[in-house]
């Protein structure tokens, strides 16, 4: 590990460090989701293709040899279909609950809430677990999709890669997009959404969050390229050649914008309010999917296009081999079924229903267009594709990830015009509904961006001002036992404490959280001393440097306070300063900065 790290030092100052990380989170990612990816498939043609006789049609299949017409709601399977879901339900409801249950629901708001909230810290057992339970739930008929699962599988690889070579909590979290991004391009066949999606779903607003931007491309092109080689590289879907060249239906693809919104509108309210009527529910948390699977068995029995992905019936869609009612009544089934899957605790993402949804809507619209405005619809089929990326891109709120996405997993670049003004429509009239609850508004409402915005305010300001607010140190001897230790900090109001040498010199620094880390170990405390503890490489400030170089030290290494030491001798503290002062003193000079505006 020492090689390892100094190896990373010497790629850090020439620039290449996070990029060769990017392409080893990509490699990891791209294995994950081809992983995924034949587990999922067996497990479904098992479950569903040979205990249910359950054989819907598949996607990517030319039209050619698409024979079947689709025109109603019953397919040949057998009475047992509906106990499949809930006894994937169960195992995997069970799985989640009792090993990590962070694991719940769809995956990429686990990644969001590492990234926001937890320095993009993914617990190790989280993908593994969420890769398990995942499989189960889609490959007996829950609808849920894939790139929630494998976005959190990515992250999680990035966050452990981080954590284990030390590096700071922003490369951490960087690296943790760089495998959601690796992960959805590869599955979804979208190099280049893959990576715009990573960046864009973290807030709600039309912001990107640009730092990871190309780390990200380097590990969605690495993770495609190797699920390509093994998989083939033919576009997810196959679509009829569409094109746009007539500008006055652009007024029929603005209404569809607004009826995406609408429809996600419901779909939202009606996912987290099963999601709360489930929680009310008294039954242990494991025993809920289960329940969730029972009710969507139950409504396979009418409706069997609601189990699965779906993508083989938005196939069925783009050939124009589906009716208009039941593209209807599969649009909102689908709603009802990705709800009682998820909601109820099951495992899946959300992104392959939200597709299939609208596309259900997209392809509805575009019948009921041709027979209401035959002169403007040059192709019914061609809202099934619109209509796609418009409902996700108003449910997600990632508008230029979604239309890019649908057109490399279609292979279709022939409307991008109508794509962009029914994702940006879509987008703005749904404004504050999303599906991933863990989106927030922008950069400055993230705690990942807590220090970024106080450095215009601090700057130019020394640290020496804030000498009067530092707190004194609580030295600790190299050579104190754990129970000395444990004494002497007792009434202390630090939550570092600087290791000193007979000299009274520091050779190392420890927090609280190191002191719980070796109570957790079985070692005697007797024969634990400060010197053990301590890290050697300590982050130190000087009386002569800027606030704002104090903030960004405490930012990437997410301290919550730092020692200032003198310029003169390095190894002797003079004071302790918080993060909590400095953003105190932050206040005071905004509140100075408006009176002087204002005078």
């Amino acid at each position: 590990m020492p090689i390892i790290n100094g190896l990373l030092k010497v790629l850090d100052r020439t620039g290449f460090r996070l990029l060769i990380l990017a392409a080893l989170v990509g490699v990891v990612a791209g294995c994950g989701a081809l992983f995924f990816y034949f587990a999922t498939n067996s497990v479904e043609h098992l479950m569903l293709g040979k205990v249910g006789n359950f054989h819907p049609p598949l996607e990517g299949t030319p039209e050619s040899s698409f024979t079947s017409f689709i025109g109603g709601l019953a397919t040949p399977y057998r009475w047992c279909l509906f106990l499949i879901p809930a006894l994937g339900g169960l195992f995997s409801g069970w799985l989640v609950y009792k090993y990590a249950p962070e694991a719940e629901g769809h995956g990429t708001d686990g990644a969001l809430e590492a990234f926001h909230r937890k320095s993009g810290i993914i617990r190790g057992r989280v993908p593994i677990v969420k890769s398990i339970a995942s499989i189960v739930t889609i490959g007996t008929g829950g609808s849920a999709g894939r790139e929630g699962p494998i976005a959190q599988i990515g992250a999680g690889f990035g966050s452990f890669v981080a954590t284990k070579l030390d590096l700071t909590t922003t490369d951490r979290r960087i690296l943790l997009l760089a495998g959601m991004a690796g992960g959805v391009g590869a599955t979804f066949r979208s190099p280049l959404g893959g990576a715009l999606f990573a960046v864009e779903v973290l807030y709600r607003d039309p912001e990107f969050e640009h730092e990871g931007l190309i780390p990200c491309i380097i590990s969605s092109i690495i993770a495609y390229s190797l699920f390509g080689a093994i998989t083939g590289w033919k576009p997810l879907l196959d679509t009829p050649h569409f094109r746009f060249d007539h500008p006055a239906e652009l007024l029929l693809y603005l209404a569809l914008g607004v009826c995406c919104a609408l429809l996600g509108a419901v779909y939202v309210k009606t996912f987290y309010g099963l999601r709360d009527a489930f929680r009310l529910l008294p039954l242990a948390n494991w025993q809920k999917p289960a329940l969730g699977g029972l009710a969507l068995g139950i409504m396979a029995m009418f409706i069997p296009q609601v189990l699965g992905s779906g993508y083989g019936w938005v196939q069925a869609a783009l050939y124009g081999k589906m009716a208009l009612w039941v593209m209807l009544v599969v649009a909102l089934g689908k709603i009802i079924a990705t709800s009682l899957t998820i909601s109820s605790g099951g495992s899946g993402g959300v992104f392959a229903p939200s597709l299939v949804i609208g596309a259900m809507l997209g392809g509805a619209f575009g019948a009921s267009a041709e027979l209401l405005f035959p002169a403007i619809t040059q192709d019914p089929r061609a809202y099934v594709l619109v209509g796609m990326a418009g409902f996700f891109a108003g449910v997600a709120n990632a508008p230029i990830a979604t239309l890019i996405m649908v057109s490399e997993l279609t292979g279709n670049y022939g409307l991008l015009a109508p794509l962009m003004l029914v994702c940006v429509v879509a987008m703005i009239v749904m404004r504050k509904n999303t599906i991933y609850e863990k989106q927030v508004p922008g950069r400055f409402d993230s705690p990942a961006h807590l220090g970024d915005f106080v450095i215009d305010v601090l700057e130019g300001i020394q640290v020496h001002t804030l000498a009067r607010k530092g707190r004194k140190p609580t030295f600790i001897p190299e050579h104190m036992t754990l129970p000395d230790i444990l004494d002497k900090i007792a009434a202390a109001k630090t939550a570092y404490y600087p290791v000193v040498n007979n000299e009274g010199l520091m050779t190392g620094i420890f927090s609280v959280n190191d002191i719980r880390r070796i109570l957790n170990e079985d070692i005697p405390p007797t024969l634990v001393i400060a010197g053990d503890m301590a890290t050697k490489n300590v982050i130190y400030v000087t009386p002569e440097e800027h606030l704002t170089e104090v903030m960004k030290k405490l930012t990437a290494r997410n301290l919550d306070e730092i020692p200032v030491v003198d310029s003169a001798n390095r190894q002797k503290v003079l004071y302790m300063l918080s993060r909590r002062t400095l953003l105190a003193h932050y206040a005071e000079q905004v509140e100075k900065t408006k009176e002087e505006f204002t005078e």
